[in-house]
């Protein structure tokens, strides 16, 4: 009997590894381990229940890959990790989240679970990816993460991430913003997805323009056109008469060469004798006011 028993533990931490060291129910069943021998092996504190329908197959603590297929085994079928947990799924780093949050079918009902936070959806075609645990497609999960977000900054930095870090596109946003339909500041996501995928460009310094207008500020030239050493550079905006300066970044503006390329620029600029200041794009949406508060001030 404990010769047999040995065997199964074996056979069951192997087949765990994929899954970070848990097992459903179901996969134990299948390795010919029912509930009278996992109960044994519980008793006897080599393995810990972390739910209904979840087994982890040693006592030590559940880690982030265990932890989702956890939420997806505890939540039952149609359900796939969703917002910042799918992202993380996919690779994006730079934001932490206590809970596991993972979204299913409106007609379905789901008991709450411990540490794991359900979102009834409506399923877009194809947005699931099933290769590894179950996780929404990047562009629909940063969509949906933006506006299940806790505030609009929050909002802004979860689909900022995923584009600079090469895990969606721009125009990839964009299309998920056409299928997603959130409840909340539905207009601000849109604005900012669009700000992500087409960065400055003439939208920022039109809509900075109308901020300067409300402001009582005269409106200052678009795009000047400035010779140096290696070539025209095209400053944003800029009050001639004040040497006054103000660069827009959209998203893409920081990534790779881009920023040494925007430091050169600046440099030969306030060595010129011009102020720069250097706003981005996505900080520009969120806090307006205090951008404009240090332009009132340069100007």
């Amino acid at each position: 009997m404990g010769t047999l028993a040995s065997a199964r533990r074996r056979l069951a931490a192997t087949a765990a590894e994929p899954y970070g060291g848990v097992l459903s129910r179901a996969l134990l069943n299948d390795l010919g381990i029912d509930r009278k021998a996992v109960a044994r092996e519980v008793a006897a504190e080599r393995w810990l229940l972390v739910g209904s329908h979840t087994v982890l197959t040693n006592t030590g603590v559940m880690g982030e890959r265990a932890g989702r297929w956890r939420a997806v085994w505890e939540c039952g079928p149609d359900v796939a990790l969703d917002g910042v947990s799918a992202l993380h799924a996919a690779g994006v780093r730079g934001f932490d989240e206590m809970c596991v949050h993972v979204s299913a079918s409106r007609e379905r009902h789901r008991r709450p679970v411990d540490g794991v936070r359900v979102h009834r959806v409506t399923r877009v075609s194809n947005e699931i990816v099933t290769a590894g645990v179950p996780r929404v497609r990047p562009a629909i999960a940063a969509v949906r993460a933006a506006h299940w977000a806790t505030s609009d900054r929050q909002a802004a930095l979860l689909l900022v991430l995923p584009v600079q870090q090469r895990i969606v596109t721009g125009s990839q946003l964009v299309a998920a913003t056409e299928s997603v339909h959130g409840r909340r500041r539905r207009q601000l996501v849109r604005q900012l997805v669009r700000d992500v995928a087409d960065g400055a460009q003439s939208l920022g310094e039109l809509d900075f323009a109308a901020l300067c207008r409300r402001r009582g500020l005269p409106a200052p030239d678009r795009q000047v056109v400035r010779q140096s050493p290696r070539g025209r550079v095209y400053l944003d905006v800029r009050w001639s008469t004040l040497r006054l300066v103000v660069e827009i970044d959209g998203a893409g503006h920081r990534w790779g060469l881009a920023v040494t390329d925007d430091n050169l620029r600046q440099n030969r600029v306030v060595i010129g004798g011009d102020v720069v200041l250097r706003f981005d794009l996505v900080g520009l949406r969120l806090t307006p006011d205090e951008f404009m508060d240090q332009v009132c001030q340069a100007h």
